[in-house]
């Protein structure tokens, strides 16, 4: 019998990880793929699942994208993957049991970002956001350009399982990603009115790193949590100097 809940995933050129994807969750009602102009194998790898129905949107943003997605789930309860990312079985069966239990509104799911092919330590303080929800009782907000949340109105869990991030194979692929996050993310500040700050800008990058390397417990993950941290300090540096750049160009 079929898990009786959505999962919708926004796609553009997803073949490396898209198949293990689909297969954590081959045994869910529906799978949801809003592709916006993959020219890999994504729709191949897709059609080969009976519960997967993938069409095309020009790209509208990441909460954009998300929240068009969303809007063609069927069921009632909801979850979101993105093209690199695979369901623990763990988790996959906290979200049957929060299903049957019908009590809690969300489950707010850890992300295990496997970087450079190795997966977090188990004692790494892992980012978490909402994945699982019931659908009348989420959605997003449309102003956040880049590392977009579902908002709930409701009761939200941790969940004890996790969701494997495969998406940061290489050095050169976060840091392009940060490159073009932390843009996106400078426009946003810079649209909603805020301020660059110089003591921010001086202060960004080595507090980032202690609180990436130390307080989330990086250190643990060996030379790539070491690594990682410089480039996630990297990244809350660039949003600030971006946000100085747009000043001045105003």
């Amino acid at each position: 019998m079929s898990i009786p809940c959505s999962v919708y995933i926004v796609t553009l050129n997803c073949d490396a990880w898209l198949e293990n994807t689909l297969r954590s969750v081959a045994d869910f009602a529906e799978v949801i793929i809003l592709d916006s102009g993959s020219t890999d194998n994504t729709y191949l790898i897709a059609q080969k699942f009976p519960n997967v129905l993938i069409s095309h949107q020009d790209w509208q943003g990441y909460a954009g994208q998300k929240s068009l997605a969303l809007q063609q789930c069927q069921f009632n309860w909801v979850l979101n993957l993105d093209g690199d990312e695979v369901l623990s079985e763990a988790l996959k069966q906290e979200i049957i049991q929060t299903i049957q239990e019908n009590k809690i509104d969300a489950l707010i799911t850890p992300i295990n970002d496997v970087f450079l092919g190795v997966p977090n330590s188990k004692h790494t303080k892992k980012h978490a956001k909402v994945r699982f929800f019931r659908k009348s009782k989420g959605h997003y907000d449309l102003e956040n350009k880049v590392h977009e949340n579902v908002i709930v109105e409701g009761e939200s869990v941790r969940a004890k399982g996790d969701i494997y991030h495969y998406g940061e194979s290489s050095i050169f692929v976060k840091v392009e990603k940060n490159n073009q996050y932390s843009n996106l993310k400078a426009g946003e500040k810079f649209q909603k009115g805020k301020k660059p700050s110089l003591l921010k800008l001086v202060m960004v990058m080595p507090l980032a790193f202690i609180k990436s390397y130390f307080i989330r417990r990086n250190f643990l993950n060996g030379w790539r949590g070491f690594v990682g941290s410089m480039i996630n300090a990297f990244y809350a540096f660039l949003k600030e100097a971006k946000l100085f750049e747009k000043k001045k160009l105003q």
